[in-house]
């Protein structure tokens, strides 16, 4: 395969590379695009020297098979047809195309199939925060449908970047020896803090990323049933999301077999035995692939409610892995990349 990453000096960009790699994904030319700032730097693929180039509209993506983008929607936007013009496949990281009714949604564990309908040859990754919780409602889904979902989001520096790393752990240097915080990224201090906002506010109240895991949700899930009411909180954790989860669901549900199916599900690993103090904790699961989940419980409040917490890598399984993930589907099921 023929692919290419824009985007590769980012975070994510980055962590693109360090999963291809460690997934083995088959590629005969690797192509690495930026801006200005990025462009003639070089990255080592596969004991490879590979050099950035300068993304423009002359840039000639023919030959390419598949495009990862992750350089933010404003490029996304600028540069699609640039990109899918010769029939490249683009997996787009961005928030550009993701409720576009003619770009798929897409999360493996979930609705792979929709990656095979893609009139603009564009796929959209979804917001870290609604994958990993959709990949653990789809086996509760499956056993009883779910109608309403309530969420608490505890979400790392690295949803917000790079930088936004370098921040929080300069502002606990700089806290540690006296000195007044650099506040730059965030709002507001996040070393010793919590920050009641990620994204700006929307006209109801929520901000938007709050809305986007009510929007992404029932598009990935194909629900107009599910309602999902979100509160997200950014907290000075380095990476990896964490998520407080109660949901209701059409039926009563036995909590044995609601553990049965997410301990059976794809891409999740339950660590749940609190009398031995294992649960889910975003210091152990940076780093890792799958999205684990604990505190499995029946909602006090709901009789058709379950309780439960998620924790997932927001750079890997949020960002770069689903990408690779809806890559490898597509070599295996869609004809025109075989």
């Amino acid at each position: 395969m023929n692919v290419a990453i824009v985007g590769a000096s980012g975070a994510v960009g980055q962590e693109l590379l360090r999963v291809l790699d460690q997934q083995n994904f088959p590629i005969d030319n690797l192509r690495l695009f930026g801006s200005e700032r990025s462009a003639g730097k070089e990255y080592e693929y596969r004991g490879k020297k590979v050099k950035v180039e300068l993304l423009s509209h002359d840039s000639d993506f023919s030959g390419v098979d598949i495009a990862f983008t992750s350089a933010g929607a404003g490029t996304s936007k600028e540069y699609a047809d640039t990109i899918t013009r010769h029939g490249t496949v683009m997996i787009d990281n961005s928030s550009a195309f993701r409720m576009d009714p003619d770009v798929p949604l897409v999360v493996p564990e979930v609705n792979p199939e929709d990656a095979l309908d893609r009139p603009r040859n564009i796929i959209g990754n979804p917001n870290c925060t609604t994958i990993q919780m959709v990949v653990a409602l789809k086996p509760i889904n499956d056993l009883s449908s779910i109608l309403k979902v309530h969420v608490s989001t505890y979400q790392a520096a690295s949803g917000a970047g790079a930088v936004a790393m370098q921040e929080l752990e300069k502002q606990f240097a700089e806290l540690a020896a006296g000195e007044a915080p650099t506040i730059e990224k965030f709002p507001f201090q996040l070393a010793f803090n919590l920050i009641p906002q990620v994204d700006v506010f929307m006209d109801n109240g929520y901000t938007k990323e709050e809305m986007k895991m009510y929007n992404e949700t029932r598009k990935i899930m194909h629900s107009d049933k599910i309602q999902v009411s979100a509160t997200c909180v950014r907290v000075p954790v380095m990476r990896a999301h964490s998520e407080a989860i109660w949901l209701t669901t059409e039926k009563p549900l036995e909590l044995d077999a609601v553990r049965k199916a997410l301990e059976h599900a794809p891409g999740i690993v339950m660590k749940d035995e609190p009398a031995d103090k294992k649960y889910p904790m975003p210091l152990d699961i940076s780093g890792e692939d799958p999205v684990y989940v604990g505190r499995l419980r029946k909602d006090l409040a709901d009789p058709c409610g379950i309780s439960f917490w998620v924790v997932g890598d927001q750079i890997k399984k949020g960002a770069a892995l689903n990408a690779v993930q809806i890559a490898q589907w597509l070599l295996k099921n869609d004809p025109k990349l075989k």
